[in-house]
């Protein structure tokens, strides 16, 4: 309901989230100009059809990009941002070590 102040209405707005997000939202990198010579990390989150559905694109990225390279990386605990784990380091270090991420759900 609003509030009425000398005629105008008033809205007070309110997050339906219980928390605020732990890291900040940085935005979407460039896209990469060529997958020719790159690496590509392919981050398998741990639910059951990723490792397949990573296994077909990497498949297919492949045949298209004979110079592609890919480095994989699983989760180390299930349903938690790999930043919050005891894998964050490894997990840092990997995305150092690759030129773009391919990341799929696997519900």
């Amino acid at each position: 309901m609003p509030d009425t102040i000398h005629g105008s209405a008033n809205y007070q707005v309110l997050s339906p989230w219980p928390y605020a997000d732990p890291v900040p939202a940085r935005g979407i990198s460039p896209r990469l100009d060529s997958l020719e010579g790159k690496t590509i990390g392919l981050f398998a989150n741990g639910k059951r059809a990723a490792v397949p559905m990573l296994e077909a694109l990497e498949r297919e990225l492949r045949a298209k990009y004979p110079t592609l390279k890919t480095s994989w990386y699983k989760c180390s605990e299930f349903n938690v941002p790999e930043i919050l784990t005891h894998g964050k380091e490894a997990f840092e270090a990997w995305v150092k070590g690759v030129d773009g991420v391919a990341l799929t759900v696997g519900d």
